[in-house]
């Protein structure tokens, strides 16, 4: 597959506080992976994908989309490719109705009013939104808020995909309607980026994993590999999924070094 992404040596400081967010930063993602973005708050995860949309430009080091680099190009252009779900729905919701919400993008992006239909109804459906299409974004709690955010990037159909914090507030049915979601936009070979403190969800979606501490990768690497290094995520205060704690305490019960009792009394902590 080829490159869609590729960042070197990325610097960035927000110099109204004189905060290095990003420090010598390089990697490239190829169309169609999905990768998570970890870290502990303030670690410049938002920060870094800011930069492929193109709200952020480099302090410095370059940023390039599909072989472009984003310094020469506006967020506008940039948003033909890159599609970025904000983590709070209400920084992005802004029209009157969900379908005019949902429309949005695509007319601005010039689709012919037949494509547009298609883009905006399969984005409704996709998200549960189809029958509440007319109703005010506000209308809907936080949770449903969030969905609709998530459909008004959809209907544009980008090839690149960036989820920030997708799980926050969102009940169990809502998850797993953004996990559907997510499989929909891999069978269709979208590159998609997640940004999440919930490792159970990038286990479940990720095929790869960067770890940012301090404005620096920490790790790169496949996120079975990456759950695997508990001492390292430790010192990001990050715990791997689940079922990665219980095959490791599992592990250590074979290999004598935690008894059966100890195991019960982890799984309570």
């Amino acid at each position: 597959m080829d490159e869609i992404i590729k960042i070197e040596k990325l610097t960035f400081v927000y110099q109204s506080a004189n905060v290095k967010a990003l420090d010598n930063v390089s990697f490239s993602v190829r169309k169609g992976e999905v990768v998570g973005i970890i870290g502990q708050n303030g670690s410049g995860k938002t920060t870094l994908v800011k930069h492929i949309n193109g709200l952020l430009k480099p302090t410095r080091g370059n940023v390039f989309v599909n072989g472009v680099n984003t310094k020469s190009k506006e967020i506008d252009e940039l948003s033909k490719t890159v599609g970025y779900v904000f983590q709070n729905p209400d920084d992005q919701i802004f029209s009157n109705s969900i379908i005019d919400e949902v429309s949005f993008g695509p007319k601005n992006l010039g689709f012919g009013k037949r494509r547009i239909k298609e883009l905006v109804e399969e984005a409704l459906k996709t998200t549960g939104l189809e029958y509440v299409k007319k109703n005010h974004p506000y209308d809907l709690p936080y949770n449903k808020r969030k969905l609709i955010a998530i459909a008004s990037i959809l209907s544009m159909n980008t090839e690149v995909v960036i989820f920030d914090e997708p799980t926050t507030g969102q009940d169990y049915l809502n998850r797993r309607i953004v996990i559907k979601i997510i499989e929909e936009l891999k069978k269709k070979g979208k590159t998609i980026l997640v940004i999440s403190h919930d490792m159970d969800f990038i286990a479940e979606t990720c095929n790869r994993a960067i770890v940012l501490k301090e404005g620096k990768i920490l790790l790169d690497d496949t996120t079975d590999k990456i759950f695997m290094k508990k001492q390292i995520l430790k010192s990001t205060r990050l715990k791997p999924p689940q079922i990665t704690r219980l095959a490791q305490r599992f592990k250590r019960i074979y290999d004598g070094t935690l008894s059966v009792e100890g195991f019960f009394n982890q799984m309570y902590k």
